[in-house]
């Protein structure tokens, strides 16, 4: 079994969170501002600030919900749809070699925001871990999220009007 390491996480764990729900507040706000990059009619797809790796996104539901039971039917689907929209996206975009897809439920799951339910999409390269966080504590993103979010949003449209004309 292969293991991850991502130190640099923990300063974003153990710092003092906003009071209000940042995936709620993300909704209405400017898009480019807080890295929204698709939006649907239950859901939507934001950039995370802290990535893992480059093109790091989260599906969220619009509603203010904690876990997979709270969800309607609707909102489950619409959120997996999205989630099978961003692995197109990010994959005709960055041409990643793999993915990790998945939800933490709860602070003791790993949820960094537990109270909003939200899906990790991560895009994976083979090689994409090194010694820099481990040894130095440092963590190298090698795109500046606003160039990543450029890129996706421009993918999620293209990959998004190639959806709607093979249904």
């Amino acid at each position: 079994m292969e293991r991850i390491f991502a130190p640099w996480r923990i300063r974003y764990i153990l710092a003092p969170k906003p009071r209000d729900c940042v995936f709620c507040n993300a909704l209405k706000m400017d898009e480019r501002e807080v890295l929204v990059v698709y939006k649907a009619k239950k859901s939507y797809v934001v950039m995370n600030r802290n990535p893992y790796n480059p093109g790091h996104v989260m599906v969220c539901p619009n509603r203010h919900v904690a876990s997979l039971e709270d969800l309607s039917e609707e909102e489950m689907l619409e959120m997996m749809q999205l989630t099978k929209l961003a692995i197109k996206a990010i994959r005709h975009c960055m041409n990643p070699d793999g993915f990790n897809v998945g939800v933490n439920i709860g602070k003791v799951a790993g949820a960094g925001i537990a109270e909003h339910l939200h899906i990790h999409v991560v895009p994976r390269w083979n090689g994409d871990t090194s010694f820099m966080p481990v040894l130095a504590d440092v963590q190298v993103v090698p795109e500046a999220l606003e160039e990543t979010y450029e890129k996706l949003r421009e993918s999620f449209n293209v990959i998004s009007d190639c959806s709607k004309h093979e249904s």
